[in-house]
């Protein structure tokens, strides 16, 4: 593998009409000041949370795509402890479970059976574990460690572990994801909406409910980044690698967290799609919208102009890209423009196969 560094920018433009798609503890949505004004924003959580949800969809039972972020870890093992040998008890099986997850130093609630924190673990991981108890009476530390350290699903490769009691055990995540925020100013709005009784008495007037919504609607500029390198260090393969890299670009392009989705049905597809390659350095094109977008003919031509002229602004302090592609329906000045979202995943693929080697690397 090229040991020189690797990034990939995914830069994203999308209009998303009146919604409440992640909201915060009032159950507004949620807002950022930037540029001295207010701006709609989408936390990188509930972003990430959306592609893993899409990973999961896609899956088809294939162990290294999707991985479990739960409390329930000791719980999961010792089901599948009992799903390989039927003998054990349930009662053994959670021992035995248990135990694995001391010996890990992952501090646990033994009353409830779950960690004390959220943990992200693979199918994988949880398998090898489970065949690990089955042929060892005594569990040994170091074995345990070893499981938790290999066989990664990509949404862990992608995002990463933290474990408080184990550095040992933590993964470095591959992939970072900025907050959206819109490219414009907003403006809160609210819905007073009142839900009538189908069963009502013919003398009753009135609502059998009342209520509000705070919503807004926006044009986001949304950005994720990923160390390729990492990303093929944290799954093991180079080739499984690309298929991960170009499943998130899918995904993280196509995916919506989905607040308050059956209240405003507001699934859109991106008006705008720029993935660049990089040896130096990822470059957030944020700064293009500081001085906010300000137009009564729509955002999106206007948020794309000025994120085009970024990009090339930003040429002046960091190293021409490898590669830079374009997909979108609008008007773009940049000529290596593409016309599919399956068109625009194969040719980053192409390109970074003539700089990885397809065999296991050493994690």
């Amino acid at each position: 593998m090229d040991n020189k560094n690797l990034y990939v920018d995914i830069n994203i433009l999308q209009t998303v009409p009146s919604s409440n798609i992640n909201r915060d503890d009032t159950g507004a949505p949620k807002t950022a000041i930037y540029g001295g004004i207010i701006r709609s924003r989408v936390s990188s959580q509930s972003w990430k949370r959306a592609v893993r949800q899409a990973f999961a969809q896609e899956s088809n039972n294939a162990t290294w795509l999707d991985g479990i972020r739960t409390l329930y870890g000791p719980q999961l093992l010792a089901d599948e402890i009992q799903k390989i040998d039927e003998n054990i008890s349930e009662e053994g099986a959670i021992d035995k479970a248990q135990e694995v997850f001391q010996e890990a130093r992952i501090k646990i609630d033994k009353k409830k059976h779950q960690t004390k924190a959220l943990l992200m673990l693979s199918n994988g991981q949880i398998e090898k574990l489970a065949k690990y108890v089955i042929d060892n009476s005594d569990i040994d530390s170091k074995a345990v460690k070893k499981v938790l350290q290999n066989d990664n699903s990509l949404d862990l490769a992608l995002f990463g572990r933290m474990v408080a009691g184990d550095s040992a055990l933590n993964v470095d995540a591959s992939c970072q994801v900025a907050h959206a925020i819109s490219t414009h100013e907003v403006t809160p709005e609210f819905d007073y909406y009142a839900a009538v009784d189908d069963k009502r008495p013919e003398d009753t007037a009135g609502s059998a409910m009342l209520g509000t919504i705070e919503y807004n609607s926006s044009t986001l500029y949304r950005y994720a980044n990923v160390n390729v390198n990492e990303l093929v260090h944290n799954l093991g393969n180079s080739e499984v690698a690309l298929q991960g890299l170009n499943l998130f670009i899918k995904d993280f392009t196509m995916s919506m967290p989905s607040g308050h989705q059956n209240s405003f049905a507001n699934k859109t597809v991106p008006n705008y799609v720029m993935v660049t390659l990089r040896t130096d350095t990822p470059v957030n094109l944020v700064s293009a919208f500081e001085d906010p977008v300000k137009s009564r003919d729509g955002f999106v031509q206007s948020s794309i102009t000025k994120l085009e002229k970024e990009y090339s602004d930003t040429q002046k302090f960091v190293d021409a890209p490898l590669a830079t592609y374009v997909l979108t329906t609008n008007k773009s000045v940049l000529n290596s423009q593409v016309n599919s979202l399956n068109e625009l995943t194969q040719k980053i693929s192409a390109y970074l196969k003539t700089r990885l080697v397809n065999e296991n690397t050493d994690n």
